[in-house]
């Protein structure tokens, strides 16, 4: 684990990691599981019966899902489906990552009122690695891009297995966020214990970074210059909505002094 409390700290860490995928959450002390195992915890206790649940979401999903999509096709790719799911609000068996460590940063801290986190996913290594109970599970064995494979290695909810990438086609809000998909093979373990089974000795595939409050004010504002906003997130009139809040916290020293010029009102 790594605390960072200035964003010149930030930027010499994530310089280093080259190449890796990227998580920010707003609250440093919750685990890393995707938004349909932190659901089902909550409303669905019985985790035995999580894959006929997550199976009878996809399929109602499936079933009415055509009359809103121009391309039918395109409800027949597990992958695209489930980040289709995702991007509509839907809860998924994926995490969302993104190749850019400001993306996450501003993920991170956005919306937090404590310490916040992001995630830092060794992705070079973990390409070519298998999980030690089965050395033949490498990712592109278990590829969820390939017909059938979903079905067989992730829902089920049996292989503890770890497999990132994007879908064959991405839509507008992942081109602009840089982003991919983690996808676990076991809904009810955080990430980095699924990672162990890939981990060799010393090593750690997941990196925390832990953003302390006193950097929230200043990385927003360099995130701010840099573009960063929901604006260029989220390209579309939700973003530019959104976006606003982040605008109330921006106020540059020009405007200041101009309104303090300004004669008191009578």
């Amino acid at each position: 684990m790594i605390r960072i409390s200035d964003w010149s700290q930030f930027l010499s860490t994530v310089s280093r990691l080259e190449q890796w995928a990227f998580r920010g959450q707003a609250r440093a002390d919750l685990p890393l599981l995707p938004s349909i195992a932190r659901r089902l915890m909550h409303f669905c206790p019985d985790r035995r019966l999580w894959p006929l649940r997550e199976r009878r979401g996809l399929r109602i999903f499936r079933r009415k899902a055509h009359v809103h999509v121009a391309d039918g096709k395109a409800l027949e790719d597990d992958l695209r489906v489930l980040a289709m799911m995702q991007h509509h609000g839907a809860a998924t068996r994926l995490l969302d990552f993104t190749k850019s460590p400001f993306v996450a940063a501003f993920f991170a801290l956005e919306s937090s009122a404590g310490e916040s986190i992001v995630y830092a996913l060794n992705t070079p290594t973990l390409w070519s690695r298998a999980p030690r109970f089965d050395r033949s599970l490498t990712r592109h064995a278990i590829d969820p891009r390939v017909a059938g494979h979903f079905e067989r290695y992730f829902l089920d909810n049996r292989y503890p297995v770890v497999w990132f990438g994007e879908p064959s086609l991405m839509d507008q809000r992942l081109v602009a966020q840089s982003g991919l998909f983690v996808l676990p093979g076991v809904l009810d373990e955080p990430l980095d214990s699924l990672l162990a089974q890939y981990e060799e000795p010393g090593e750690s595939l997941l990196v925390k970074i832990v953003l302390e409050p006193s950097l929230r004010a200043s990385a927003m504002r360099e995130l701010y210059r840099m573009n960063i906003t929901h604006a260029s997130l989220w390209p579309d009139l939700d973003g530019l909505a959104r976006s606003i809040n982040q605008e109330l916290e921006i106020l540059w020293q020009p405007l200041v002094e101009e309104f303090q010029s300004l004669p008191a009102p009578p």
